[in-house]
C-alpha cells in the first residue's frame, strides 16, 4: 500500500502553512518549539477586552453552575491589526470580526510560506475556505451604534473567507464553514475536493476562532462541562471538562503535479478526507461513537490505506467525560488492533497545549501533525500520564503520546490521522501521508 502513495497518483498536497496560536505563537517555528518542548500556552484571561470578568468568576456561586478559572488559551495578539496594510479604513477594522483580521494575516503568511507574492494574486482563481463560527464581537446590528454602517460585512460569517480573497485579489469560490468544531477540517476537506473537481487550481483552507465575547465560558458553566483545574487534559483520568482557546491555521493545497513543476516544497499528502453526521439517535450535542467509527474506515477506504500504517492520530480529544470516551471507542475499534505488528499509533490532542479552539481546531492538529513529520518526532500530548479507565487499554495497540519520541517512516513516509467533531453532530476526519525530509526547517 505505502507505493500507491508514492506512485503515479496526483495527490492534494500541503505546500504552505502559517499558524498563531496563545503565548504569542505566531510562526510554524515556534509552534513547533512549544510542542516540542510539551509546553502549556494557557494564561489568565485578556485584560483589554472590556469583558465583565468579575460576573464571569462569580458564575459558580450559583446553584447548578461550575466555577470559571482565569485560564485560557487566549491569543495575545488578537486586538493587533494594521487596517492600511490591507486597504481597509479604521473606521470599517474596528467594526470587523477579529476573526476577519486574524485570518487575513495568517492567510496571508501561509501564501509567502508557499513560496508566492501575496501582492501579486490580483485575478488568480484561487479558492479559499474558511472554518469560522459566530462568537459575539461587538453590539447587535440592531444597536445604533459608532460601528453602524460597517456591522453587515463585520459580523457576516461569509466575509472571513470573503476578506482574505479580496485582499488578495482572488476570484475562485470563497467560502466559510461553520460546522462548529469540526469547521476548519471541514473547509480543508471541501478545498481538496474542489481541486479534484477543477473548480481551482490551488487553494487556502483552515480556520480561526478569536472569542469576541466570554459566552463559551458562561455556556459551559451552566452545563457544568469547563476543566476545574484551568487544564485541559485530552483522553486523562483527571479530566473534569474542556478548557476554550483561541488560533488560526491557513495551509496551501494543490495537485502534487502543480507543486513539483513549481518548485513548491511538498509538507504532506492528503491522501483522504470525509465529513458525516451522526444522525438521529442521541442528543444533537453528543457524540457518536458509531458515526466517528464509519467515518474512520470511509477515510482510509478513500485513502487507499490500512490503518495500520497509521503511527500518530491527533484526536479531537477535548477533555470532556462524555465526549473522550465515545471517540476513544472508535479510534481503538480502527487503529487499535491489539495484535498489530510493530506496536500501535500514538494518540495526542493539540487541546493540551493551548485548550480547544473550536472552529480552528482541527487545522491546528493538522498543522501539528505535519511538523510532527517534518521534524520526525512525535510531540507530547500533556496530562497524558495517567489515562482514563474509561477503556480497557490493555486490549488495544492505541497508546496516548507521553513523551517526545521519534517517529519512524514505513518506506520514507510517515503516516497520520486528523480527527474533529462539531456540536451539532457534523464528525470530519482526514488521512496524510508526510515525505521524510532531512530539511525541517518549516
Amino acid at each position: 500500500m505505502a507505493g500507491s502513495v508514492t506512485g503515479g497518483e496526483d495527490h492534494i498536497v500541503v505546500v504552505g502553512m502559517a499558524v498563531e496560536a496563545p503565548g504569542g505563537i505566531d510562526s510554524p517555528q515556534t509552534f513547533w518549539s512549544a510542542l516540542a518542548e510539551s509546553r502549556e500556552l494557557i494564561g489568565p484571561f485578556p485584560r483589554d477586552r472590556e469583558w465583565p470578568l468579575a460576573q464571569l468568576f462569580s458564575l459558580g456561586r450559583n446553584e447548578g453552575w461550575s466555577d470559571v478559572r482565569d485560564a485560557g488559551g487566549f491569543l495575545t495578539g488578537a486586538v493587533e491589526f494594521d487596517p492600511a496594510f490591507f486597504g481597509i479604513t479604521p473606521r470599517e477594522a474596528v467594526a470587523m470580526d477579529p476573526q476577519q483580521r486574524v485570518a487575513m494575516r495568517v492567510a496571508w503568511r501561509a501564501v509567502e510560506a508557499a513560496g508566492l507574492n501575496p501582492a501579486a494574486l490580483d485575478g488568480d482563481g484561487a479558492g479559499c475556505w474558511m472554518g469560522v463560527s459566530a462568537l459575539e464581537y461587538g453590539p447587535r446590528m440592531a444597536e445604533v451604534s459608532a460601528l453602524s454602517g460597517f456591522r453587515v460585512t463585520g459580523t457576516a460569517l461569509g466575509a472571513v473567507a470573503g476578506r482574505i480573497s479580496h485582499s488578495l485579489g482572488l476570484v475562485g469560490p470563497s467560502i466559510s464553514v461553520d460546522t462548529s468544531c469540526a469547521s476548519s477540517l471541514t473547509a480543508v476537506h471541501q478545498a481538496a475536493a474542489a481541486i479534484r473537481a477543477g473548480e481551482c487550481e490551488w487553494a487556502l483552507a483552515g480556520g480561526v476562532c478569536v472569542m469576541g465575547s466570554p459566552g463559551m465560558f458562561v455556556e459551559f458553566s451552566k452545563a457544568n462541562a469547563l476543566a476545574r483545574d484551568g487544564h485541559c487534559r485530552p483522553y486523562s483520568a483527571d479530566s473534569t471538562g474542556t478548557l476554550w482557546g483561541e488560533g488560526a491555521g491557513v495551509i496551501v493545497l494543490e495537485r502534487e503535479s502543480r507543486a513539483r513543476r513549481l518548485g513548491h516544497r511538498i509538507h504532506g499528502r492528503l491522501l483522504g478526507s470525509r465529513v458525516n453526521h451522526n444522525g438521529k439517535g442521541v442528543a444533537l450535542a453528543v457524540p457518536s461513537a458509531p458515526a466517528q467509527e464509519r467515518l474512520i474506515r470511509d477515510a482510509l477506504a478513500a485513502a487507499e490505506l490500512p490503518a495500520e500504517l497509521i503511527g500518530l492520530v491527533e484526536g479531537h480529544g477535548t477533555g470532556t467525560p462524555v465526549g473522550d470516551p465515545l471517540e476513544l471507542t472508535a479510534l481503538t475499534k480502527t487503529y487499535g488492533a491489539p495484535d498489530r505488528a510493530g506496536g500501535g499509533a500514538k494518540l495526542g490532542s493539540v487541546k493540551s497545549n493551548i485548550g480547544h479552539a473550536q472552529a480552528a481546531s482541527g487545522i491546528l492538529g493538522l498543522i501539528k501533525m505535519l511538523l510532527c513529520g517534518a521534524h520526525g518526532h512525535i510531540a507530547p500530548s500533556l496530562w497524558s500520564d495517567n489515562p482514563t479507565t474509561a477503556i480497557d487499554w490493555e486490549s488495544t495497540s492505541l497508546r496516548l503520546a507521553t513523551k517526545f519520541e521519534p517517529w519512524e517512516p514505513v518506506d520514507g513516509v510517515r503516516y497520520g490521522a486528523v480527527s474533529s467533531f462539531g456540536v451539532g453532530g457534523t464528525n470530519a476526519h482526514a488521512i496524510v501521508a508526510m515525505p521524510e525530509w532531512e530539511d525541517t526547517d518549516v
